[in-house]
């Protein structure tokens, strides 16, 4: 951070500030290539007061008001000095310091003025006020151990299982009046033990920046670099993330580069016109963010920097991907479609963005990763960009997600003619790095929550809804799913309340709490169901045309060195999956296997303490040099209705 000192001289302080903001700060910042520009710009406490930079082109004058000067608007005294023609405005107000509210008063040429809350503030007034506060963000970490393990991690060949989460809706007090919010540090205390027993490797924390409707989920940002005041203060979410690290647990955290509130006090119109933003969003009657421009590019790219410096978190997933990459997305009048310089409907300057954002992320940090949730067949989203690639690490499956969710709540007899949708995946499982994603769009809006797509009365929607989630911890890629999908919630997502926790006073949902966090265990101990994701060297089908039954069989597969330690061949292990979606049980069943050995049955979705049937194998099942579905060897098993079970082979 620059250090600066206040002088009575204004010339002398001028040419101080016009000295600290360097030459080489300033054309990078105006050239878009400005990483770190939350040092600078915004509200910093140094000796003897708080030093304010802000950008604010073509105005007549910009001064900072706040309760330090009873929001007067008229007090010229704390108005800004301007460096040459950057349009950055700076200065010094000495005996004011950490909690101070402030704005900056905007001075149009016109002379109307403008209260608006600063872009680069470190913390915000709780809603319903809209000022910027004045705060220290200084904190001491305790995750060293943590950090040095994430940066000699390969997060692609590692257990990736993902719980995402809105913090205001997780858990809430029971008050008469208020929210009933538990602050960041409540959540840490029983998030963090919950969390760890279930089995999850990391927390997806929907949009935490600060944001003035509770009903946008913190889509619809204000505050960029302030986490939102709702639960606590900075220092106070910072403790939430080195609790989570210091129990194992990685931290993602949602982030909005695509669009932004159009809320008065925010971004928009910032100094009378169209500066951070280039049109309006034609879904959503949001900004969208003007990637062409230079000092708006070092805004954005300096806020995700901002979350990976100063917060540690561990990856960023960047929402409406799409909504960005297409200069026509959600145009539905086909006479208004644009088209680039190319003669395409790719917006060169988001796409020249996203690229510079996963270069900046990949360079800057090991073991940190970036998460795309890009909904179209773009191509080569997690590809080097020196590939033509946009450089994420990791890609929402939406085409996964959509088929699936569509065959499982197809009613079985049915199911036959869309046995493809659980197979098609696999066609392009590999084109990209991907996460497989059960996440809060898919309990909102009317569509159901998971168990309430499931066919069939109680028990099979029970047992529906536990093959959906074997299925998805078998398939190829790392997992995603939205906090109540573990307790088998019925209703749909509320922000406005907690999850309905009472729920696991039920033996069903008590149960399939038990088979989730079993799963997940069975999960992070075998390396054949993560080890291989992003190759055709960790999977194989069995059967996958198996329609008339409506059976899925495939293997899965780790190889390396001492990926399998203890085990007679500790360099792979071998998972054989079975998976029933009929309603048809079946004794002997017999399926290929590509080794010869005994095969233990380690989780079946259908035993009697999930709530099943218990049509479950004890034993270990011998392989008999019988070929079927073209393995050299086979095995006979015990298939379950609407469920499945996991087999490991054990020895020879």
């Amino acid at each position: 951070m620059w250090y600066y000192s206040p002088m009575e001289n204004r010339k002398d302080n001028y040419n101080q500030i016009r000295k600290q903001l360097s030459n080489e700060l300033l054309y990078l910042y105006n050239t878009g290539k400005l990483y770190h520009a939350y040092r600078s710009f915004g509200a910093h406490i140094v000796d003897g007061g708080v030093q304010f930079t802000v950008w604010a082109p073509d105005v007549k004058e910009v001064r900072v008001t706040g309760d330090f000067n009873n929001w007067n608007p008229y007090d010229q005294q704390y108005a800004l000095e301007c460096i040459g023609d950057t349009g950055i405005y700076t200065g010094f107000i000495p005996d004011i310091g950490a909690g101070v509210k402030y704005k900056y008063d905007i001075r149009f040429k016109s002379g109307k003025h403008v209260l608006k809350a600063d872009p680069y503030a470190f913390a915000a007034e709780l809603r319903p006020g809209t000022a910027s506060v004045v705060a220290d963000i200084s904190y001491e970490w305790n995750d060293q151990e943590w950090i040095r393990r994430r940066e000699n991690s390969d997060t692609f060949s590692s257990p990736m299982n993902i719980y995402e989460m809105h913090l205001g809706s997780w858990r809430r007090h029971k008050v008469e009046n208020g929210d009933g919010f538990y602050t960041y540090r409540e959540t840490a205390a029983e998030l963090i033990p919950y969390v760890k027993e279930m089995g999850y490797t990391h927390i997806e924390i929907m949009p935490v920046m600060e944001h003035p409707l509770d009903a946008s989920w913190g889509y619809q940002v204000t505050g960029y670099y302030a986490p939102t005041s709702r639960y606590g203060s900075p220092a106070d979410f910072k403790y939430l993330i080195d609790e989570c690290h210091k129990a194992g647990i990685g931290v993602i955290l949602d982030w909005v580069p695509g669009h932004f509130c159009p809320d008065e006090q925010g971004l928009a119109n910032f100094n009378g016109g169209k500066l951070y933003e280039s049109e309006i969003h034609p879904d959503w009657g949001t900004y969208k963010f003007d990637f062409s421009r230079n000092q708006v590019r070092s805004f954005l790219l300096s806020n995700a920097m901002f979350w990976l410096d100063e917060y540690h978190a561990d990856g960023i997933r960047v929402d409406g991907v799409s909504s960005m990459l297409y200069l026509n997305f959600g145009i539905t009048d086909r006479s208004k479609y644009k088209k680039n310089k190319e003669g395409g409907d790719g917006d060169l300057d988001a796409i020249a963005f996203v690229r510079e954002l996963n270069y900046m992320v990949g360079t800057s940090f090991k073991g940190v990763f970036t998460v795309a949730e890009e909904s179209s067949a773009w191509p080569l989203v997690t590809k080097p960009p020196k590939d033509g690639g946009l450089g994420f690490h990791y890609k929402w499956n939406m085409g996964w997600m959509n088929d699936t969710l569509e065959y499982m709540k197809t009613d079985f007899p049915w199911r036959s003619g869309n046995h493809n949708k659980l197979t098609f995946s696999m066609t392009y499982a590999y084109s990209e790095n991907y996460i497989l994603p059960l996440s809060h769009d898919e309990v909102v809006h009317g569509k159901a929550s998971l168990i309430g797509r499931m066919p069939g009365d109680i028990w099979r929607q029970f047992a529906g809804i536990r093959m959906l989630a074997l299925y998805q911890m078998t398939h190829p890629g790392k997992k995603l799913n939205f906090m109540g999908h573990e307790i088998a919630q019925f209703i749909e997502w509320r922000e406005y309340e907690q999850l309905e926790w009472f729920l696991l006073g039920y033996e069903n949902h008590e149960k399939y709490q038990q088979f989730v966090k079993d799963l997940n265990h069975v999960y992070l101990e075998h390396p054949a169901l993560w080890h291989e994701d992003i190759s055709w060297d960790g999977f194989k089908w069995i059967d996958a045309d198996n329609r008339d039954q409506n059976i899925y069989t495939y293997v899965r597969m780790a190889h390396g060195k001492n990926v399998n330690p203890g085990a007679k061949d500790p360099d792979k292990e071998i998972l054989v999956i079975a998976l029933n979606t009929a309603v048809q049980a079946f004794d002997e069943f017999t399926i290929g296997v590509p080794e010869k050995g005994y095969y233990k049955e380690i989780i079946n979705s259908d035993a009697a303490k999930y709530a099943g049937s218990n049509r479950v194998n004890t034993r270990q099942v011998r392989a008999k040099k019988k070929p079927a579905h073209g393995m050299p060897y086979s095995i006979t098993i015990k298939m379950p209705v609407v469920g499945g079970a996991i087999f490991v082979k054990k020895r020879d």
